[in-house]
Formats: structure tokens, sequence, C-alpha cells
């Protein structure tokens, strides 16, 4: 519980963070993951990437996924299934079957489009397979469009932890803050995707407060909605593909235009002077990670 604005958004940023002894225990699962996948194929790199690494994942941990990525030796590109290449399914299928070979009781090891997901009793592990890429950067597959993306993790950590020097602070809690929003509203938007938004609109904008920052975002965010939006690490796939026809694109303003008038009005009501009203209409944007008035 909280009584004024400012001190809403500490404890709403204290409730985003994953407690320290959650850290351990990803720290020691990560290893073993990448150990195993180290000793049962060829392994030129392997490294933690994801929301996680960059600092932006928030709790529950047990709602999240951890990523690891694994950069494998260039022969598997063309061989690596008795003789044959067997696209970008066969590689994630690979990687299965190695994990499958130490996780054998685990309950659920499967592929989705770009990584093999192991579900642990308290959160995910996606394992992403990649190789080096000539040039630079990574190649990843895509087995829901049979392709393969160009794209550079650890790029993308420099890039965050770049903006968030930026704003002294501010700009990684204020993307948690955004993926709560998002988590209270049906998690319509994937969350890299908020991610690379939060870099556009917020580049060369001073974040002044938190509540100014959320509202300044929603603001922007309904006419980005209508473009596409590039990985930040200098290639082009679009993050956003997913939004692609004209009623996911007006589906995706529309959150947006909500969570705006929301926060116009929050900020209207804390200028005013009507401080409960103002955590309920807050509440009402990130839902149970805000606290409550008293």
């Amino acid at each position: 519980m909280a009584t004024s604005i400012p001190e809403a958004f500490q404890l709403l940023k204290s409730n985003l963070e994953i407690t320290g002894l959650q850290t351990e225990t990803v720290s020691v699962r990560q290893k073993n993951v990448r150990g195993i996948m180290e000793s049962g194929l060829s392994v030129s790199d392997s490294f933690l990437t994801g929301s996680y690494i960059r600092n932006t994942m928030i709790a529950p941990l047990a709602e999240a996924d951890i990523d690891i990525f694994v950069v494998l030796d260039n022969r598997y590109f063309y061989d690596y299934n008795e003789g044959k290449n067997m696209g970008q399914a066969g590689l994630l299928d690979l990687v299965k079957r190695t994990l499958r070979r130490t996780y054998t009781k685990t309950p659920d090891i499967s592929r989705n489009g770009q990584a093999v997901t192991i579900r642990f009793d308290d959160f995910m592990v996606d394992v992403v397979p990649g190789f080096n890429r000539k040039g630079g950067g990574f190649l990843i597959p895509n087995s829901i469009s049979q392709s393969w993306i160009s794209t550079d993790p650890k790029k993308h950590v420099e890039i965050f932890s770049d903006a968030n020097a930026a704003h002294d602070g501010d700009f990684i809690p204020l993307v948690k803050m955004i993926k709560a929003w998002n988590k209270n509203s049906g998690q319509y938007f994937r969350s890299f995707h908020l991610e690379v938004l939060a870099l556009q609109i917020l580049e060369n904008v001073k974040i002044s407060d938190f509540p100014s920052g959320i509202r300044y975002f929603f603001d922007k965010g309904r006419e980005k909605m209508q473009f596409k939006t590039a990985d930040p690490s200098g290639y082009h796939d679009d993050v956003s593909s997913y939004i692609s026809t004209a009623a996911q694109i007006q589906e995706a303003k529309s959150k947006f235009q909500t969570a705006f008038d929301r926060a116009v009005k929050a900020e209207d009501y804390a200028r005013r002077g009507y401080t409960e009203a103002a955590f309920e209409e807050w509440g009402k944007i990130f839902g149970s990670y805000f606290p409550t008035y008293y």
C-alpha cells in the first residue's frame, strides 16, 4: 500500500523485480543446460540472452522464459540428421533430442518457432540454436516461416544497457512497467516488440518521472502500431510482423489508446489532488502489480 503516486511507482518498480534467490536458481539451471548442449553437440559459444540478461524480465519467475543462445558449429547448418538437412524444424528437433537424453523425466520439452522449450516446475528455459553470420551477428531458425533470421542478442544487451544509462537508470524500470501493462491487458504484444518500441519512442527524450514516461509511451505508441519495427541490432527483421492485418493493427492501436486515456486521467486526478482516484486509474493499467491506496 502507498499514500502518494511517487511512492506507488517505486513500489510498482519493486514488485516487478525477480528476487535474489530466484536469480541463484536461474544461474545453476542455465549452466546445467549449457553444459548438456556443449557435451552433446559441437558448440562454438553459449550465453544467456533474452529479457533476463537485458534485465527487462518481470516477476514472477514461474511465468517467465530464460533464454539460452547456443552457437553451433557451422557444419550443422548443412548436415545434422544422418547426412540430411531437415531445415529449421529439423535443427530444433536435433536440439530437442540432445536435451531429452539428459532430461528424461522432464514432462515437457517441445520446439516452438525459434527455440526448444524445457518446462521445469519453477520456470521455463528456451534454448535457441544459431550460427555465426558472415559479416557479424547470428542466424537463428524460424521453423514456422522456414527461414533464417539475422540478429545479434549480444548487441541487444549493449543497446539496452546504454539506453538505461542515458535515462539515469529509469529506462529498464519503465520497460518493466510497460510489460506489466501488457500482461494485465491480455499479453497481446510480444515482449521484445514492446522493448524495441520503448527504445524508439524514448530516444532523445528524457524520462522526468514514471507516470509521464508511461503516458508518453502510450501516446506515441498509438501511431507506431501502423509501421514496421526493425530489430535494433542493425538487421531488418520486423519484430512486429506478428501484427500485420488491418484488424490486428486496429486492436493494437485500441489497446494503446485505452491505456493512454487512463494514464491521462490518472495524471489529471493526481494534479487536482484526487490521489485515490489516480491510484484506481493506474491500477487499471498495471493490475495487481500496482499498490493499493491507503
